[in-house]
């Protein structure tokens, strides 16, 4: 019973204050949170792991491709020179 009180209560406050607040702070305020940068995907759903791997592994210069043409990319590398990374030659 509390704690629906609680929620009732912190839902309240937040109608008051948004309600309160003049309508120019509101529109700056949606502004600001349009133009705010986004995080990536791939670290806001799984950290900085992959992330820094992918920094670890050398692909930091194409890390923002899709997956697909990243890996369309790799294949015709290996297919034009034999060889898979760096100096190392597919046996």
């Amino acid at each position: 019973m509390s704690k629906r009180d609680d929620l009732i209560k912190y839902i309240i406050q937040r109608v008051v204050t948004y309600i309160d607040e003049p309508k120019e702070q509101r529109s700056e305020r949606r502004l600001e949170r349009k133009h705010q940068q986004r995080e990536l995907w791939l670290v806001r759903w799984f950290g900085l792991l992959p992330f820094s791997m992918k920094m670890m592994a050398g692909d930091w210069k194409h890390a923002g491709q899709p997956v697909v043409k990243r890996a369309t990319r790799i294949v015709d590398r290996i297919r034009r020179t034999g060889k898979w990374g760096k100096g190392k030659t597919l046996s």
